[in-house]
C-alpha cells in the first residue's frame, strides 16, 4: 500500500541540516554531508552539489516546507538563490555524532599531512612518515576542532609535538637583495635577531644578495629589517618555503 504525505512535506535522509533563526522563524535547508564546509571554505561553489533539494524547511525531519511569504518578508527579496546562500552562510549546521566523528577524522587527517610536510627531524632535516607523527598526535591526546583551519590547527600542534619528538619547522631558502652601501647592515642585523640563519650563498658586487636557509617563523622579522634599512629598495624573495632533505626518517 503507498503511503502519502501532504503535498507541502518532503521527507530525506542522510542529510546534514543548515539551521537559520530569523524573523521569528526558523529555516532549515537539507544538505549532502560535508559539502557545507567545502562551501564555506569556498571549495564548491556549486549550490547543486551542496543541496539535497533546493527546498526551504521549517523542519527538515519532518518535511514542513516554509511558506513563499515568509521567506519573501524575512529576507527582503524574492531571488530563491540569495536565500539559499544566506541560510548556508549564516546558519548553524546540524549534524549527528557520526558526522561529527567523520569531520574531526578528516580534519586530523589533513593535520598530520600538513605537518608531515613542513616539519623534519632537526637532527637529519628528514621528514617523519605520517604513521610517527600521527601516534605523536594521538599520545598528545589533540582534540580537534572542526570548524578550525586545519593548517592553524597543525601550526599550533607542532610546538607541543617538540615536546614528545624531535621536531622542527623545516627551512625556508630567500633570497635578499639590497643596495650595496646597505648590504653589511641588514646582515649584521639579521644575524643579530634571527638566530636560524644558516647562509648558502654572497654576493657583495654592485648590490648585496645573500640566499639563507631561516626558520618560516623569522620571514616577516627579515623582511621588517631589509624594508628598514635598504628603505624601499631592498627585496626578500621566497626561493622555497620548505628545504628537506630526500628520504624519510626511518622507523625505529
Amino acid at each position: 500500500m503507498a503511503v502519502f504525505t501532504p503535498v507541502n512535506q518532503v521527507r530525506l535522509t542522510n542529510v546534514a541540516v543548515v539551521r537559520l533563526k530569523k524573523g521569528g522563524k526558523r529555516f532549515e535547508l537539507a544538505c549532502y554531508p560535508n559539502k557545507v564546509i567545502d562551501w564555506r571554505d569556498g571549495i564548491e561553489t556549486d549550490l547543486d552539489e551542496v543541496l539535497q533539494t533546493d527546498v526551504v524547511f521549517t523542519n527538515v525531519s519532518k518535511g514542513s516546507v516554509a511558506k513563499d511569504k515568509d521567506l519573501h518578508r524575512v529576507f527582503k527579496t524574492e531571488d530563491k538563490n540569495v536565500i539559499l546562500e544566506t541560510i548556508l552562510t549564516k546558519g548553524q549546521v546540524q549534524v549527528s555524532g557520526k558526522e561529527r566523528a567523520k569531520v574531526r577524522s578528516s580534519v586530523l587527517s589533513e593535520i598530520i599531512e600538513i605537518i608531515a610536510t613542513k616539519c623534519v627531524n632537526p637532527e637529519t632535516q628528514r621528514p617523519y612518515p605520517s604513521g610517527i607523527i600521527e601516534r605523536a598526535v594521538k599520545d598528545l591526546n589533540f582534540s580537534v576542532h572542526p570548524k578550525h583551519s586545519a593548517k592553524k590547527q597543525a601550526l599550533e600542534l607542532i610546538p607541543q609535538l617538540a615536546e614528545v619528538l624531535p621536531i622542527e619547522r623545516a627551512s625556508m631558502r630567500l633570497r635578499i637583495t639590497t643596495p650595496a652601501k646597505v648590504g653589511k647592515a641588514v646582515k649584521s642585523r639579521i644575524e643579530d635577531q634571527v638566530s636560524t640563519l644558516t647562509v648558502e650563498d654572497e654576493d657583495w658586487g654592485s648590490v648585496f644578495e645573500m640566499v639563507a636557509l631561516v626558520d618560516p617563523g623569522a620571514y616577516r622579522a627579515i623582511d621588517s629589517i631589509v624594508g628598514s634599512l635598504a628603505r624601499g629598495q631592498g627585496r626578500v624573495e621566497i626561493l622555497d618555503t620548505t628545504v628537506i632533505e630526500d628520504g624519510e626518517e626511518a622507523l625505529e
